[in-house]
């Protein structure tokens, strides 16, 4: 087989293999959208079907506006996702920065503790985050949320931009300094438009855990004030009788925000994850 064949063949493969899994990632999302739009009957009779004229129902996106203060929980959830990604992003990058920039002593065993706040999980200190939180009166506030998920969030942005910003050219910083620019003109006006491939990268893989979590919210801001929109969901789930049209439609809701950071950073994300592969 000659060398172009056998690239195509490889070009083939990878590209059926890739389909393969995105059609695995999506399905789930495929489900739960079209069982959304779906009366209760049809959904448990035909779940992989798309709604028709018979099955097609609202019943689910009427429910939580009834029953659920759906709004504010999706208030609380872009609040905390919002300003959590935007101090991840602003204090990381800054980390990342000095980090990369400046040599000093204790430089490198710096670093090294950032990376290893992406192998520890933060679960592991619940119970004391749960007990300072309670000593700082931040308990059912959404300030607990944000100060747990910038904690979570700061390891994988400054260890991500870090490796970025070394690959900066000095010339350019240096020729910044000649005419005149303070250190944090460098940083705002050259370095940060350079590394918006990996600024987008690091608020996709931020965003998503933070926006899906279930676990903090339930232990720090379980109050209906500050329920956000996963925990809201928990809402139509009983022991005995859980309401699934609510249920789904509420989690078709809470992808859309998902859906909609991917559709705007898409190309820059792709641009931060193949960085390098291509000299």
């Amino acid at each position: 087989m000659t060398r172009p064949s056998s690239n195509f063949v490889r070009g083939i493969a990878a590209h059926v293999v890739l389909g393969g899994y995105t059609l695995i990632a999506l399905f789930p999302v495929f489900v739960i959208v079209i069982n959304a739009f779906k009366s209760r009957a049809a959904i448990f009779r035909a779940p992989l079907m798309p709604p028709t004229a018979e099955s097609f129902s609202l019943i689910g996106f009427e429910t939580i506006y009834a029953r659920g203060d759906f709004i504010s929980y999706f208030v609380n959830s872009a609040t905390v996702t919002g300003v959590s990604l935007a101090l991840i992003l602003l204090f990381g990058a800054m980390a990342a920065f000095a980090l990369s920039e400046y040599r000093f002593r204790g430089n490198g065993l710096i670093a090294l503790y950032v990376a290893l706040g992406i192998m520890i999980p933060i679960r592991l200190g619940t119970v004391a985050i749960l007990q300072l939180m309670v000593s700082a009166g931040l308990v059912n506030n959404l300030v607990a949320l944000i100060l747990v998920y910038t904690a979570q969030g700061l390891p994988l942005s400054v260890f991500i931009l870090t490796e970025f910003m070394r690959q900066i050219s000095a010339d350019l910083k240096d020729a910044g300094r000649i005419d005149g620019l303070s250190e944090y003109k460098i940083f705002f006006t050259l370095v940060l438009p350079l590394v918006r491939p990996a600024i987008a990268t690091v608020a996709v893989f931020t965003m998503i855990p933070i926006w899906n979590d279930l676990w903090f919210p339930l232990i720090l801001a379980p109050a209906e004030q500050t329920k956000t929109i996963t925990l809201g969901a928990q809402v139509f789930i009983g022991q005995f009788v859980t309401d699934w049209n609510a249920v789904l439609a509420a989690l078709t809701l809470a992808i859309v925000p998902v859906l909609i950071l991917y559709l705007l950073f898409s190309r820059q994300l792709v641009r931060g994850l193949t960085a390098g592969a291509v000299k």
